[in-house]
């Protein structure tokens, strides 16, 4: 076997890229991406023959071709990759690899909000509550029931996120590749249209109710304008999403993450004064589907997937442990508030017909809750901003093809402007439009779409490829699970409001 093992340095994601032009390629389902340290330049980026490959650097010897080869083969049979390239700092060129801490704390702080974005009458949007309003639309379906689905909704579509993310690395040559990218490599310029437009839909939406959530607590608390509020709120995070370091963001996102569990302990506290578990037992199954929506909304963290896979060097192990970990806090957090709630008022659904808002019920029989709820959602409304930020500027750099990196500004002025802008103007235009992406948007981008790129890329593209091991159990029968489910939910959501109106 002939190997030569090239590497670059890519100028717009800052790293060195390691891969080796093979003239015999073997499988990655039992090899892995090494670690190497920076050899020499290369041109080979856009050779179609470069694949991700395993080999531990040796000192240079006095041995044949023959006996180099030999030795070669040996340890890629024998050695683990640990990372796909090395990330550097562009100004001192030293490695600083992503921390696996940072990004479990950036999972879960991406994960907060989105079931605080809810909509459905008669109750008003609650921008900000997060996981705490939930409950507004499991409690018709009970503890019990609303438990399994939230569980059901959890961690595998990031995961199969993940595993594609990893492969088109491989296989495009590029440090860092957003969900265009993986689209257009899967399932074709269709999925490519449906990717875009969903992603940007739903996220400059959410950064929209999140500016406008937070500017209404800050002025409240601080007594200045809603402008103010709004530019400080924006230049506050925004700025820390571009001049931060990998490790500066995460130690932030940390401490809000603390703050949030702190706030959301005395919510517990202060909620469970007068818990029934008995009410816990209720399950009520048919009314599940109608709450999934808002539950899937509720884990949108998969924006920021390919960040992870960046920052972590391709590292599966650890991209992996992030994911899992990093919507692990959020879930147990959701069941303990949900069983907290519903076993607590357990009036919610006394009125047929009638959805009671269990926030509300809370700030009415306690008059400390209201300024724990607004520290919460702070907190929440900051950890996911910086999420999405994050995530959908790297995704607006892969689509528009612009340069990226902390001196390449266009970005994140892209990112960050327009929703500042709107939530200025009228925020209450993408109260409506919120819903539909909760509904319809989110469960065909982060639903039906990474089971379809999964399903291609496991078994579509050529099985001579080398492919990273599957990160989801299950093959074809989970996949169809996963497309299946969220295809229904969304069908049973049309015929709803066909039969409505």
């Amino acid at each position: 076997m002939a190997l030569l093992n090239t590497s670059f340095f890519n100028p717009k994601t800052r790293q060195i890229l390691f891969h080796h032009h093979l003239h015999q390629v073997k499988p990655l389902n039992s090899v892995q991406f090494p670690q190497f340290p920076n050899t020499h330049l290369s041109n080979h980026l856009r050779n179609p023959s470069l694949r991700c490959f395993s080999q531990k650097q040796s000192q240079p010897t006095q041995k044949s071709l023959k006996e180099e080869e030999e030795d070669l083969g040996k340890e890629v049979e024998k050695n683990e990759f640990e990372r796909l390239f090395s990330n550097l700092n562009q100004a001192t060129l030293k490695h600083e690899p992503g921390s696996l801490s940072s990004s479990i704390f950036l999972v879960a702080g991406t994960t907060w909000l989105g079931g605080g974005l809810i909509t459905d009458a008669p109750f008003k949007l609650k921008i900000g509550a997060g996981i705490l309003a939930i409950p507004a639309v499991t409690q018709e379906s009970g503890f019990l029931a609303s438990a399994v689905a939230c569980i059901g909704c959890w961690v595998a579509t990031g995961l199969l996120i993940a595993e594609v993310n990893v492969n088109t690395m491989c296989e495009l040559g590029s440090g860092g590749v957003s969900l265009v990218s993986m689209a257009k490599r899967t399932v074709g310029s269709v999925g490519v249209q449906v990717a875009c437009w969903s992603y940007i839909f739903i996220h400059y939406a959410l950064l929209v109710a999140y500016i406008a959530r937070s500017s209404d607590i800050l002025t409240n608390y601080l007594g200045i304008p809603l402008w103010e509020s709004a530019a400080l709120f924006s230049l506050a995070f925004g700025g820390l999403c571009y001049f931060g370091s990998q490790r500066f963001i995460g130690a932030v996102n940390g401490l809000l993450v603390l703050g949030i569990i702190t706030a959301f302990t005395a919510l517990v506290v202060v909620a469970s004064a007068d818990l029934h578990l008995d009410a816990l037992l209720k399950a009520n199954f048919e009314a599940v589907p109608s709450s999934i929506p808002v539950i899937a909304l509720a884990y949108v963290y998969h924006n920021v997937v390919p960040v992870l896979c960046t920052n972590l060097e391709g590292d599966l192990s650890k991209v992996r442990t992030a994911v899992v970990v990093g919507t692990a806090i959020p879930l147990l957090l959701f069941l303990v508030w949900n069983g907290v709630i519903l076993g607590t008022f357990t009036n919610l659904d006394s009125d047929v017909g009638k959805i009671l808002d269990p926030l509300q019920e809370l700030r009415s029989s306690n008059g400390v809750v209201g300024p724990i709820v607004d520290t919460f959602s702070i907190f929440a409304i900051g950890t996911s901003y910086i999420g999405f930020v994050l995530g959908l500027a790297d995704f607006l750099a892969d689509l528009l093809k612009l340069p990226a990196g902390q001196s390449k500004p266009l970005p994140y002025l892209i990112t960050l402007l327009p929703p500042l802008v709107l939530a200025l103007l009228d925020p209450e235009i993408f109260f409506k439009a919120l819903d539909f992406a909760g509904t319809y948007g989110v469960l065909v981008l982060f639903g039906i779409l990474p089971a379809a790129m999964s399903w291609s890329d496991r078994y579509l593209t050529s099985p001579e490829l080398p492919k990273v091991p599957q990160q989801v159990p299950g093959g074809k029968v989970t996949l169809s699970l996963v497309m299946g489910g969220a295809a229904w939910v969304i069908s049973s959501e049309i015929l709803k409001t066909f039969n409505h109106s």
